[in-house]
């Protein structure tokens, strides 16, 4: 039996990553973690239901959420991603400087428990804050706007009420968010 490779290059936090040669059904999860260590996406389920996995697609319509354990790494040969290893600001030997307001909140929350899913949620509200950025949600829909966009990632310790609460804090801190009613 002989596995089928290709070439695969992408941009990963801001950097060019390939041409490397990787089998053709290759995870992406299982790319990250094997060929460049960046292992803060985590394989929660294998079947994408948890969100555990889950990476920013950046696109000209801006960032999408992509489970990377149920999407092949091919998926993403020419594109751009973020990983949650690519989310803090890093100086020039690559120490964290500066955290995100998200990460921020979620440590002012105390939102994780065990912290499997931690960065799933990270990506998440992320991703929903972006999307706020260019469509602001208003102040009455925003637990609905936070509940149905979040509600897709699993926490098994049950930590979604200072998740979600810490998403709260930090989207209502941040000027344009949030439209009044």
């Amino acid at each position: 039996m002989t596995i089928t490779t290709s070439p695969l290059s992408l941009t990963i936090n801001g950097r060019e990553v390939g041409p490397i040669d990787v089998p053709d059904t290759l995870m992406m999860v299982d790319f990250l973690h094997e060929y460049l260590n960046l292992t803060g996406s985590r394989f929660g389920c294998g079947i994408g239901v948890c969100h555990a996995c889950t990476v920013l697609l950046d696109g000209p319509d801006g960032a999408e959420e992509i489970r990377t354990c149920i999407t092949g790494a091919h998926y993403f040969n020419g594109k751009r991603i973020r990983t949650i290893e690519g989310l803090a600001e890093r100086d020039g030997q690559q120490k964290v400087i500066a955290i995100t307001p998200i990460q921020q909140a979620y440590l002012d929350h105390y939102s994780f428990q065990c912290g499997y899913c931690t960065p799933g949620f990270v990506i998440g509200a992320t991703a929903l804050m972006e999307r706020l950025k260019a469509h602001p949600v208003r102040a009455d829909q925003l637990e609905e706007t936070i509940t149905e966009h979040l509600g897709r990632h699993i926490c098994r310790c049950t930590g979604y009420v200072r998740y979600f609460e810490a998403a709260k804090a930090v989207i209502l801190a941040t000027p344009g968010l949030v439209k009044e009613n």
